[in-house]
């Protein structure tokens, strides 16, 4: 019998491995035999913390979300003021673009590749971008409404545009159209 912290070993270890697999090649080509050569743990042991494959996509992308938006938060928050809260956002974004394995947003890959095929995914997709464009048009609220969505949207867009043209220019296009946009709404921003 496992002791409580192989447990969370085991759950953590699997999640670390699917991850990266399934960030790096998808979901589909992932198999359950793969992430239990990967992982070292018997599928015995898999299935014992993640019943379906898609239970550990679903607790995969929590997970991910969790770290990805409080370490977006961190960055942002370090910041006093709307302009450079925006700024700070598109500074991140263009740090996350150069990592070395950048491949997008795990959550429109995942989607992409699946539709609303399953129920579950579909949800954690979108609770992440429901909990990101809430981060963001928070960050933005002073510009309005109007102006917080585009601040978004254009957020949004960047991290598209950069997977497909594997481009981290792609954040600074997308802080100096939300310049742009903050310029008109807030006083003193431009």
């Amino acid at each position: 019998m496992l002791t409580a912290e192989q447990k969370i070993q085991d759950r953590r270890v699997l999640l670390d491995v699917a991850e990266r697999l399934i960030y790096a090649r998808g979901v589909h080509e992932v198999s359950m035999d793969e992430i239990r050569d990967v992982s070292g743990r018997s599928l015995k042991r898999i299935y014992a913390n993640f019943p379906t494959k898609e239970a550990l996509v679903v607790a995969m992308l929590r997970r991910r979300d969790q770290r990805w938006r409080s370490s977006l938060a961190q960055h942002v928050e370090s910041v006093d003021g709307t302009a450079r809260r925006v700024d700070a956002i598109f500074e991140w974004l263009r740090g996350w673009f150069s990592e070395p394995g950048f491949r997008g947003c795990a959550w429109i890959n995942i989607h992409g590749e699946l539709g609303s095929s399953s129920a579950a995914i579909l949800e954690e997709v979108r609770s992440h971008k429901a909990a990101f464009r809430k981060q963001v048009t928070t960050w933005a609220a002073a510009g309005g409404p109007a102006v917080a969505e585009g601040i978004f949207l254009l957020a949004e867009g960047a991290i598209v545009a950069a997977a497909i043209n594997s481009d981290p220019g792609a954040a600074d296009t997308a802080r100096e159209a939300a310049e742009r946009l903050l310029a008109g709404s807030l006083p003193g921003a431009s």
